[in-house]
């Protein structure tokens, strides 16, 4: 007898929808926590300048000091959440996050400086541990989902930017409220997450033996070229965006833009990022073995911008555009690898941890070098061309990332 087309649905099956559907809501809440801490610095960096009376090599620290815990504390977060498990690392990463931003609006310098080190150490933890997460509860889905958990977290972070001085306007408290609000959203992805952190998924034992776990086995990214080619690519991806970040408002105004105009081009360059997350989480799921094809797509159009703002600055809108979509989808792309690139999601979070770690070093230094380099030589031209040559390495160690393969 056939099956009636309203027969309910086995409590099992019921049960692992429903949570499937509350880690997914879990993993978007942190996402929207990743770099909103981290963007409403910028807008208000000169009023806090001015309230504390930093020079402006303090205020280039400050702005590093987030990069340096990733860099540093990456490479640690596999071992720690081998013994807690993932969930309760990223609960206790929201915890941290939603402290730090507190005691970074604080009055009183060494508050400052402390929040910032503890926003930087549990955002360096979700960083590494989300795409794990992925890996282990949606496999068959993780370039899709991890192109929508970037295009949140850089619409969040477009939201912290554009929000900073308004906020910043409404009370004597000034720049303090506006950096501290944001604890009010990890309070409430922590309160989301927090029924998971029943679960423990890793044993307890060394990290080395987590890797050795899975049948596949488990080699360490560490000795694999394949490894060290995603973690080159991470890493030139991530000098190249925060490079950008830092220097393009100053760049355009160089070549004859005022600093509101060029403010609204990063607005703008901010929004086509989004388009490109969710344009590299549409196209990722149909090249299922290699992503060969989304590095040639994405990756030059970087390079056609840089080379674009040099030779026709006046149409800097259409390169700021280019350098969004660019940036956008290579970060999906980068991020994607950690989960494509291996077998089991102990080995991910290893990858994940190794690739930010080296990629978020890189990208601390790399805005004050480039800074270096132009005022040495009087221009952007040199630091552009140097730019233009570190994504053609990004885009050949890209496409040879991008192959089928796995780190095993």
């Amino acid at each position: 007898m056939a099956h009636s087309a309203t027969a309910p649905v086995p409590t099992s099956t019921a049960t692992r929808a429903v949570r499937r559907g509350l880690v997914l809501t879990g993993i978007m809440f942190i996402a929207a926590n990743l770099r909103a801490g981290i963007t409403v610095v910028g807008p208000l960096l000169g009023e806090v300048q001015q309230d504390l009376g930093f020079s402006a090599v303090e205020a280039s620290a400050l702005i590093a000091l987030p990069l340096l815990c990733f860099a540093v504390f990456s490479p640690l977060v596999a071992p720690i959440a081998a013994r807690l498990g993932m969930e309760r690392t990223l609960a206790s990463a929201l915890g941290v996050l939603a402290t730090g931003l507190v005691i970074r609006s604080v009055p009183g310098l060494p508050w400052l400086w402390a929040g910032t080190a503890l926003l930087g150490i549990a955002i360096a933890t979700m960083n590494v541990l989300l795409p794990a997460l992925l890996k282990r509860d949606f496999p068959a889905e993780v370039s899709k989902l991890t192109g929508l958990f970037s295009a949140l977290s850089a619409l969040v972070a477009a939201t912290a930017s554009a929000v900073a001085v308004p906020v910043a306007g409404f009370t004597d408290l000034g720049w303090r409220l506006a950096f501290g609000m944001w604890a009010g959203v990890a309070l409430v992805a922590l309160g989301v997450f927090l029924p998971q952190i029943a679960r423990r998924t890793l044993p307890r034992h060394d990290h080395s033996a987590a890797l050795d776990a899975h049948p596949g086995g488990g080699r360490s990214p560490w000795s694999s070229a394949l490894g060290w080619q995603v973690t080159v690519f991470m890493g030139l991806g991530s000098t190249f965006f925060y490079t950008v970040l830092t220097w393009w408002p100053s760049i355009e105004e160089t070549h004859g833009a005022t600093p509101a105009v060029a403010g609204a081009h990063q607005g703008i360059m901010q929004v086509f990022s989004i388009g490109g997350s969710l344009l590299a989480a549409a196209i990722l799921p149909r090249m299922r073995k290699s992503q060969i094809g989304a590095v040639a797509m994405f990756v030059p159009l970087s390079i056609v911008a840089v080379v674009g703002q040099l030779a026709l600055p006046d149409l800097a809108i259409l390169w700021n555009a280019f350098l969004g979509v660019s940036i956008g989808g290579s970060i999906v792309i980068a991020l994607a690898m950690f989960g494509l690139r291996t077998r089991a999601h102990a080995q991910a979070a290893a990858l994940s941890g190794m690739a930010q770690s080296i990629g978020y070093l890189l990208a601390a230094g790399a805005p004050l070098l480039f800074g270096a380099i132009s005022e040495a030589t009087g221009s952007w031209t040199t630091p552009l061309l140097i730019l233009v040559g570190l994504q053609a390495v990004s885009l050949v160690v890209g496409m040879l990332a991008a192959r089928d393969r796995y780190i095993s």
